[in-house]
């Protein structure tokens, strides 16, 4: 009897460029939508103002179309998938300073739409969408230089928002993480005090904060992702006296406490993080001191490690990334290495 050998060769992925955007921005927003485009909105171009600008990238054809612009230019602002695929927008900077405005995009129609404002002005905070459909709202500063203890919760029916408990510990700069039991865990950040290694958990049904334990290594501009056993890790950063980090760190859900992982190969902050659909996590891209980086490695829950991955086209920090609805993952705009704002975009793949 005839034996046959069947071989199976794993395409091994790598960055392509695809169509460049309409116009070059750093600062933005970036979400996938339910039809699976990506609404890019906002930010700085090379007027070094805030842009009302807003397109949408559609992954089967490579090409970014123009929407019609937000209300309100802004950057350094948040966006909210909602539950019923429109994208909440809030916050930010203007030409004008700090906003409390917010608007809603329908991803359907095009257009934009006010919504209610949120309490307090703020930039640099974040935002996440609970599982009652709420979003909340958490930190940030004011005047770029004190952080904001506050939280607040918009109500999509409504289109207002509500101030949530007060929380333990003012942060800006900070992630914010929907646990897999929907509380949310907020890390790192500065504070009023410098750079944080404190972690909390809000319980949205009961608006309480409880202090976590604290991170190994206190860290800002840092990135935080969900594994798929739940678990959060945290990555890079700058850590006290600026220091750039290599280091990262997992938060286990099961004894409440972090564990020190092994060190990316290159210290970096301002990058970007994506927990892939195998499970794998790619972190790309940002700045190491001066330098920005094209670099990108991968992080392997299950054995603790780091790869480095085949670097990016362009070097970029500042940029943005999410993945797309086929487990590629669309990396666009930032800053370049001689300081050009980029309207580059790229796919890893």
């Amino acid at each position: 009897m005839m034996t046959t050998t069947t071989t199976t060769t794993t395409k091994e992925a790598v960055w392509i460029p695809t169509g460049n955007m309409n116009t070059a921005r750093t600062f933005h927003t970036q979400v996938t939508l339910e039809n699976g485009n990506v609404l890019v909105a906002g930010g700085i171009s090379d007027s070094k103002t805030a842009l009302g600008r807003a397109e949408v990238y559609n992954p089967s054809t490579g090409l970014w179309t123009a929407t019609s612009n937000m209300n309100t230019a802004r950057c350094h602002h948040t966006a909210s998938i909602l539950m019923n695929g429109d994208v909440l927008v809030a916050g930010g900077q203007s030409v004008n300073g700090p906003l409390s405005s917010a608007e809603v995009y329908n991803p359907s129609t095009g257009l934009w739409t006010t919504t209610g404002g949120m309490k307090t002005v703020r930039y640099h905070h974040t935002a996440s969408t609970l599982t009652n459909g709420y979003v909340l709202v958490v930190g940030g500063t004011s005047d770029g230089k004190t952080a904001l203890g506050s939280a607040e919760v918009y109500n999509p029916s409504t289109g207002r928002w509500t101030t949530t408990g007060i929380r333990n510990t003012a942060r800006s700069l900070h992630t914010t993480s929907i646990l897999t039991n929907g509380n949310i865990l907020v890390a790192g950040g500065v504070g009023i005090n410098g750079t944080l290694n404190s972690a909390e958990v809000c319980n949205p049904s009961t608006g309480l904060w409880t202090t976590n334990i604290t991170m190994s290594t206190a860290r800002v501009y840092h990135t935080a992702s969900i594994l798929t056993n739940g678990n959060v890790l945290v990555a890079g950063g700058q850590g006290d006296g600026d220091a750039v980090l290599n280091s990262a760190e997992v938060l286990n859900l099961s004894t409440g406490l972090w564990i020190t992982i092994g060190n990316m190969s290159t210290a970096r902050f301002l990058h970007t993080q994506v927990t892939l659909k195998n499970g794998n996590v790619l972190v790309v891209g940002g700045v190491n001191g001066s330098t920005a980086l094209c670099s990108a490695e991968m992080y392997n829950p299950s054995t603790g490690l780091w790869t480095t991955n085949i670097t990016m086209s362009t070097a970029r920090v500042y940029h943005t990334a999410s993945i797309l609805s086929n487990g590629n993952v669309l990396v666009a705009g930032g800053i370049a290495d001689d300081s050009t704002i980029l309207n580059s975009a790229e796919i890893y793949g």
